[in-house]
C-alpha cells in the first residue's frame, strides 16, 4: 500500500525526490513551451501556439509544488500544531483549480474559431513543423507523466500526482493539437475545424482531471473522514492488538502526507495504568508500522464494562 511505501523514505528524502521530480518537469516543460510556441509562429497554427500557452501554464504549478512540498514537512510547532501538511493539499487544490481555468481559456478559443470558421474564415493552413512538434510533445508529455506519478506514489505525495495528471493534461492537449493540424494539412480548407473542435473536446476531459483533482484536496481540507478502504485496515490493526478488547470513538482525517488517527481503545478494567499506557504504545506502534510511521495518532484508554461489541471490533459507547 501506498503507506508502506512511504514508510520507505524520511522527510528530507521526500522532500528532496518531490523536488528532483519537480525540477525534471519544469525543464521539460520550458524547452516545449518555447519550441511549441515557435513551431505554432513557424506552422501558422494557432492551435500549437495555445499549446504552447498551455505547457507555460505547468510552470506555475510546479513552482507551487517545489515551494509547498518543503513547507507541508516542516515539524509541528505550537501554531501549527498538527504540522504543515495543508499546505501540500492547498498546493493540489491550486494545480486542480489552476487546470480549470486552462481549460475554460481553451474551450472559449475554440468555440471562437469554429464561430469564424462558420462565418467563411477558415484558419489558415498549418505547416508540417506544427505536425511533428505535436508528435513530440505528446511523447514527451506522456513520459512526464508516467515518471511524475510513479515517484509521487512512492513517496505518498498528493501534490506531485496531481502535477502528473497536469502533464497528461498536456498531452491529451497536444493530442488535440495533432488531429486539428494533420488535419488542416492532409484534409484541406475544409477539414481545418477539425482543430478547434478537438481543442474544445479536449478542454471538457481536463475539466473533468481538474475536478477529480482538487475534489481530494477539498475533502481533505473540509476534514473529511478517510474512505473506508482505509480505514478498515486500521480498524484491524486496533483490534488485533494484544491487551485491546474494543474501541470507539474512531476518527480520521488527512493532513497533507500525514494520516491522524483518534480512537478510544478499551481495556481490561483490573490491569494497572502503566499496562494500559504500554497496550496503547503498543497500538500507536502497531499503526504507524503498518501505515506510515509519520502518522498522527491520538489513544484514549477506558476500561471495558461490558458494552456490545459489534462485527467490526467496535463498540456502542
Amino acid at each position: 500500500m501506498a503507506s508502506d511505501m512511504t514508510s520507505r523514505y524520511t522527510d528530507s528524502q521526500v522532500v528532496g525526490i518531490a523536488r528532483h521530480v519537480t525540477w525534471v518537469g519544469f525543464g521539460v516543460n520550458a524547452i516545449l513551451a518555447a519550441l511549441k510556441i515557435i513551431a505554432g509562429i513557424v506552422g501558422r497554427s494557432s492551435a500549437m501556439i495555445a499549446d504552447g500557452i498551455h505547457s507555460l501554464t505547468d510552470f506555475i504549478t510546479d513552482l507551487i509544488v517545489i515551494v509547498m512540498i518543503g513547507v507541508s514537512r516542516w515539524k509541528a510547532n505550537k501554531v501549527y500544531q498538527y504540522g504543515y501538511g495543508k499546505y501540500e493539499t492547498f498546493a493540489t487544490l491550486l494545480i486542480g483549480v489552476a487546470l480549470g481555468f486552462v481549460a475554460i481559456a481553451l474551450f472559449w478559443d475554440g468555440l471562437k474559431t469554429v464561430l469564424d470558421a462558420l462565418k467563411g474564415n477558415a484558419p489558415p493552413q498549418p505547416r508540417m513543423i506544427a505536425l511533428w512538434m505535436a508528435i513530440i510533445s505528446i511523447a514527451s508529455k506522456e513520459w512526464l507523466f508516467r515518471y511524475t506519478r510513479r515517484w509521487g506514489q512512492r513517496i505518498g505525495s498528493t501534490a506531485v500526482i496531481a502535477n502528473a495528471w497536469h502533464h497528461r493534461s498536456d498531452a491529451i492537449s497536444s493530442v488535440a493539437t495533432l488531429v486539428g493540424v494533420g488535419g488542416a494539412i492532409f484534409f484541406g480548407p475544409d477539414w481545418r475545424i477539425l482543430d478547434p473542435v478537438a481543442a474544445m473536446l479536449v478542454s471538457i476531459f481536463i475539466a473533468v482531471s481538474s475536478v477529480d483533482i482538487a475534489r481530494p484536496a477539498v475533502r481533505e481540507l473540509l476534514e473529511v473522514a478517510l474512505p473506508p478502504d482505509v480505514t478498515e485496515p486500521l480498524h484491524r490493526a486496533i483490534i488485533n492488538t494484544p491487551g485491546v478488547v474494543t474501541y470507539h470513538h474512531f476518527r480520521s482525517r488527512r493532513n497533507g502526507p500525514r494520516l491522524i488517527i483518534d480512537v478510544h481503545i478499551k481495556v481490561n478494567p483490573d490491569i494497572s495504568v502503566s499496562e494500559g499506557h504500554a497496550i496503547a504504545s503498543e497500538v500507536e506502534r502497531q499503526l504507524k508500522n503498518g501505515f506510515g510511521h509519520y502518522m498522527i495518532t491520538n489513544i484514549h484508554v477506558e476500561p471495558y464494562r461490558n458494552q456490545p461489541i459489534f462485527d467490526d471490533g467496535s463498540c456502542a459507547d
